[in-house]
Parts: structure tokens; C-alpha cells; sequence
């Protein structure tokens, strides 16, 4: 793939984009987006031949990289067979990729309903629990991000909620655990897991058990801050939903398909959700794909009872294509295994290290390819770098931090006082070390303002 500079193109794609383009959680005349040339691997670049390492994997879902030759190709292949179908249709692609994902999901969750990304899976999810249980209410966690769809933003716990939360979506929010900001004023994992669930227990007692339908978390929250649960913890929510008849529901959207060094994050505490929402890593977001598993209960509800629900790219051939070829590739080549590596040998150890000799590192946490690192202006007060949801001025320091780590190649996963080393699950140490070289440059500009 060619990586000469052709600046005049860059200005032209940027103009274009500029004219005609409306983007994402923006203030559309405050943006100035980075034109993309290309990308291979852990590495993208622009059209004046700037290369960066990509420790965001874009949104965290390019868990094989950039371009990954088997992918790519079953994508061509499926296209020249068959581009599309309607989901009311048996297709080989389909039933492969719905039978892969189901013998990898946890317990009995062997049945897949396909979506077009994690917040239709979210709010897919939610509508089988309600339909299930008869139920209206859904308790999820403040620090947390399930997506930008109308139930989904209403379950989100984070500030993007806030424009579009009605306060009539039947949705309550609880707090999860997180020791290093612990509400529940514990000082060990121990404290804040008992404490965790005890709240968790008041909240469903004072809601009313026969009014939730479901309790859905993020099994390792992933935009929020990649906090770890506790030991205990995930099995403990599970023991409260059997006790009250509720609906499990782990959001493995991000942390899915190899992120944490597993094939989903669930098989690191031993539980098995009644529905687990998946995207991104799916396929490595080469073409649009999500899902639902589904427990054999919940399915046998809508055995006989049509599913109130369905999309006209469910289960879309091209996006099959690309996830049995990422399935496929991502078990001949170990690379589940290799994120487990490099997170346990390389990107754990390393930003331990980085914390050590950077005052402006509060705590590093994470699993596998799925590391937080946590920005502070008081390591003893652990007040952060900036403030909640800061924006402009107030928020100068992670600005000019972030500015720092593409100064130095590295394009960085970026959310309040935190950064993320969320890198492809194909990253070899040699990279993994580049990027923590990159980082460790970057936060002495993070420690001059530090207390």
C-alpha cells in the first residue's frame, strides 16, 4: 500500500469533508479532521506522509488491525458471490458466522441475532428482556457506555447521556465498583465488591424486584475507564438476577473478541449472562456487524411468539463474510493469545513503570490489549488532570497532552483524565514498546501540571 505524500489530495478530501460532512459528537465548526490516506497493521497515516501508531484502534474495535489480508479477501469473495440478501433467508455466511460466535459465547447462549453495531444490539437486548419478563424498568451503571440510539443513550451513564436523557426511558442508575474512586469509601477490593452489591441489592429492593427487567453492565467498562471488577462482583449481580427473576445483561461490545485476552471478557470471572451484546472485534469493524446471544429460555420465548424486532441488514452477507474470515484468523493465528501476551508481559509492566517515574499517573489498569491510564493533578488527593466532562480551557492539560503523544506518532484513545492503550490484538512487543516510548514523551508534558 502506497504511503507517498500527496498533500494536494489531503486538502482536497479535507475540503470535501469540510463542505459536506456533518460528524459525530462535534461542534461542527470546531473540528479539524485528520485526512486519512491509509492503513496496514497498528499503523495509519495522513497525506503529508505522517504515520502514527494506533494505540485507540480507532473506537477499540480493529482488534486484528488495519487490513488484514484474509478479511479483506473474504469480503471480495462474499461480494462477487453474493452482496446482499434479506435477513428472512437461510445463507451459508450467515449461519457460519452466527455458528462461530455461539460456540465461543459463554453457557447457553447459542442462539445470535444479528444487528448493524452495539447500540441496536444494546437496544435489541433490552427489548427481549422487557418482552421476557414483562417488566419495564433496566438498572445500568454510571461510568459506562452502551451507545447513541434512544434506549441505549438513556442507559449510557456517562456525560454524552445527558443531551438526549428523558428521565422517562424506565432506565435507573446504580454505581459499579471502582476502588481508586470508590463511592462506597472502601479501601480494599474486598470492601468495594460487598459494598458494591449491597447497593446493587438496596437499588432493586427500593425500585421494586417485580418492575426490573434487566441489568445490564459493561462486563469490563471500556470509553468509562476500563475499570476491572472486582473479584466476586460479576457472580455476585449474577446471584441477585436469579434471586429477583431478572435478566442478566453483559455489554461486551468493546471488550469482546479478544480485547481483554479472552474471547470475551466474561470468561475471566466465570459468569454466563442470559443475553451478551457484541460489535466492534466482531470483525474488526471492516463492515458493519453486531449482535445479541441469546439463552436457550429467553429464545424459547419467541419460539411460538414472533420477536417484535429486526433490521434490513440483519446478518448482511458482506459483514458475515468478514467475521467468519476474523473469527477464523484471529484462532490459526493465536491472536486472542497474543493480546493476553502483550498486556501480562509487555503494556501492563510498562505503564506500571511509566506510573512510577510520572507524577501525573494516578493508576494503570487493565487486561490484555485493554489498558486505562489514569491522569491526575495530586497523586494524594487523586484529583484528576481535569475536571468531569471538562471542556475548552478547562480542559488544556489532556489537550495538550494529546497533542504531545501525535507530536511523537502516536494516536491516543482520549476520554476526560484518561488515556487508553487500547491497541490492535496483533500488536507485537516491538510496537507495544514503540507506544509506550511515545507515551512516556508525552506525559512529561501530562506532569507539568501537577501539583
Amino acid at each position: 500500500m502506497s504511503t507517498q505524500p500527496d498533500p494536494a489530495r489531503g486538502a482536497a478530501v479535507k475540503a470535501t469533508d469540510r463542505a459536506h460532512v456533518f460528524h459525530s459528537w462535534s461542534a461542527q465548526g470546531l473540528i479539524d479532521p485528520l485526512a486519512v490516506a491509509g492503513a496496514e497493521g497498528s499503523y495509519f497515516w495522513d497525506y503529508d506522509g505522517n504515520r502514527y501508531l494506533d494505540f485507540s484502534s480507532q473506537l477499540v474495535n480493529t482488534n486484528i488491525g488495519h487490513q488484514h489480508p484474509k478479511v479483506v479477501a473474504a469480503i471480495q469473495e462474499q461480494a462477487a458471490r453474493l452482496c446482499t440478501i434479506a435477513p428472512g433467508f437461510a445463507v451459508d455466511v450467515r449461519s457460519e458466522a452466527a455458528r462461530l460466535v455461539a460456540e465461543r459465547t459463554p453457557g447457553d447462549l447459542d442462539k445470535i441475532f444479528f444487528t448493524n453495531g452495539g447500540a441496536e444490539a444494546v437496544e435489541n437486548a433490552v427489548r427481549m428482556a422487557r418482552l421476557h419478563t414483562g417488566r419495564p424498568k433496566v438498572l445500568s451503571a454510571y461510568r459506562s457506555y452502551h451507545g447513541a440510539t434512544a434506549a441505549a443513550i438513556n442507559l449510557t451513564g456517562d456525560p454524552r447521556r445527558w443531551a438526549s436523557d428523558t428521565g422517562s426511558a424506565g432506565v435507573i442508575h446504580f454505581w459499579a465498583p471502582f476502588l481508586y474512586r470508590s463511592p462506597f469509601h472502601a479501601e480494599s477490593e474486598e470492601q468495594e465488591c460487598e459494598r458494591a452489591l449491597r447497593h446493587l441489592e438496596d437499588t432493586i429492593a427500593f425500585e421494586g424486584p417485580a418492575t426490573i427487567a434487566a441489568i445490564l453492565l459493561e462486563t469490563v467498562p471500556g470509553t468509562a475507564g476500563i475499570m476491572v471488577p472486582p473479584p466476586g462482583y460479576l457472580p455476585g449481580v449474577r446471584a441477585l438476577c436469579d434471586r429477583y427473576g431478572i435478566v442478566l445483561v453483559l455489554d461486551e461490545v468493546m471488550a469482546g473478541f479478544g480485547r481483554t485476552g479472552r474471547w470475551f471478557a466474561a470468561d475471566h470471572f466465570g459468569v454466563t449472562p442470559d443475553l451478551l451484546t457484541f460489535a466492534k472485534g466482531v470483525n474488526s469493524g471492516y463492515v458493519p456487524l453486531g449482535g445479541v446471544a441469546i439463552s436457550a429460555e429467553i429464545a424459547a420465548t419467541f419460539e411460538t411468539r414472533p420477536y417484535p424486532g429486526g433490521l434490513t441488514y440483519s446478518g448482511h452477507p458482506l459483514a458475515c463474510a468478514s467475521a467468519v474470515a476474523t473469527i477464523d484468523a484471529m484462532a490459526e493465528e493465536g491472536i486472542v493469545e497474543n493480546a493476553a501476551r502483550i498486556g501480562e508481559d509487555v503494556l501492563g509492566p510498562g505503564l506500571r513503570e511509566l506510573a512510577e517515574r510520572h507524577p501525573s499517573v494516578g493508576e494503570v489498569r487493565g487486561l490484555g490489549a485493554f489498558w486505562a491510564v489514569e491522569l491526575v493533578r495530586d497523586r494524594a488527593t487523586r484529583e484528576p488532570l481535569v475536571p468531569y466532562a471538562a471542556t475548552g480551557e478547562a480542559n488544556a492539560p489532556m489537550a495538550a497532552f494529546t497533542a504531545a503523544c501525535k507530536a511523537a506518532g502516536l494516536w491516543p484513545f482520549v476520554n476526560m483524565n484518561r488515556t487508553h492503550a487500547v491497541p490492535p490484538c496483533t500488536v507485537t512487543a516491538s510496537e507495544a514498546k514503540e507506544g509506550l516510548a511515545a507515551l512516556d514523551e508525552a506525559l512529561t508534558v501530562a506532569d507539568r501540571y501537577t501539583v
